[in-house]
């Protein structure tokens, strides 16, 4: 390890993270001496650490992080399997740091009533993560303005008080309607998603951006709303016109997997007669015939990084000093068995 350099006064975890060129749950894990870290990264880590004199106040933090960090989760997402893989993330995390946590859930993608929400900022909580679409739900954000703790919002944009952590969803609609095209695909459909979720714009804005390349090729699109019976409908729309799309791309997996159905009531072949792909890399991807090719969107670590972010501010940080912190993780097309060039003559 490094010679213990000058201190950084106030040094966090985030600080130790950002000089070590990894994500503050990785550094936790050091700290906490769990595995699934490298030992070039666990290196990389205690240099850091020894560099910034970080020292973590076991006793101070056996305070914060016992009975008394208590994590508030507030939820309503109409995908099953996106909540599994955000909820399992948390999960995970909150062992880490011994925290307690307590959960409220909206029902079909819309908020809790405003009066819950009340009761729940008002009941001690250390922190808030904001799980997908309540990150930027005005009611959650008016309610939950005055509560006087740090709040992450997962999946989220420009979030006034809180920190967001998301991935480019712009760049990775790009690089997946580049990969449509590329295989030869001028005919596309897109299912954009919730439109109340600046992700949603985004990944319209990506799918443009990469048609402007592409002067031959034209999109089709639809309104969705990120659940499974708006996949439903979108891919009746898109199949029913005239010139039909030879690709789908859906902003999500549960979208995705409901176009692909469409496809198999209408005896279309996937992929030889409709690519359909999606977005996130949920269980939904795979449990499905042929799996979907999608953007892999890490949605566990998205939110474990968020209560790292959140229990480090909690433990360390008051409110006068806290400041935004937002993450953008990285994405990754995977590859799968739905997707092919167009039909000959399409």
């Amino acid at each position: 390890m490094a010679k213990a350099g000058k201190p950084v006064q106030g040094a966090t975890i985030i600080d130790v993270a950002a000089k070590a060129g990894v994500s503050a749950m990785t550094v936790s894990r050091v700290i906490n001496g769990r595995s699934g870290v490298s030992a070039a990264t666990r290196e990389a880590v205690e240099q850091a650490i020894a560099e910034l004199s970080y020292v973590p106040n076991v006793a101070a933090r056996s305070l914060v992080t016992s009975a008394e960090l208590r994590i508030g989760v507030v939820y309503s997402n109409p995908s099953a399997a996106f909540m599994s893989e955000l909820l399992t993330g948390v999960f995970e995390e909150a062992s880490t740091w011994g925290a307690r946590l307590v959960l409220l859930k909206g029902e079909g993608g819309r908020p809790p009533a405003e009066a819950e929400l009340a009761r729940f900022a008002a009941s001690g909580l250390s922190g808030i993560l904001l799980a997908p679409p309540l990150g930027e739900a005005p009611v959650v954000l008016r309610t939950l303005k005055n509560a006087g703790v740090p709040i992450a919002a997962i999946g989220a944009y420009h979030v006034p008080g809180a920190t967001c952590v998301r991935i480019d969803d712009r760049r990775a609609a790009y690089e997946m309607t580049r990969h449509l095209l590329d295989l030869g695909h001028r005919r596309l459909g897109f299912v954009v998603g919730n439109p109340d979720q600046a992700a949603s714009a985004e990944r319209r804005a990506g799918v443009e951006d990469a048609m402007r390349d592409f002067p031959d090729a034209g999109v089709q699109l639809v309104q969705g709303d990120f659940s499974y019976a708006s996949g439903l409908a979108a891919g009746e729309q898109l199949l029913d016109g005239p010139a039909p799309p030879t690709a789908v791309f859906a902003s999500n997996d549960d979208m995705a997997a409901a176009i692909v159905s469409v496809a198999h009531r209408r005896q279309l072949d996937v992929p030889s007669q409709l690519t359909v792909v999606g977005f996130d890399d949920t269980t939904a991807a795979v449990t499905l015939w042929p799996p979907l090719t999608t953007i892999h969107q890490p949605v566990r670590r998205l939110a474990a990084e968020a209560l790292a972010l959140v229990a480090d501010e909690a433990r360390g940080a008051s409110a006068k000093t806290r400041t935004r912190r937002d993450r953008v993780l990285e994405h990754e097309i995977v590859k799968r068995s739905s997707t092919a060039a167009p039909p000959k003559g399409r």
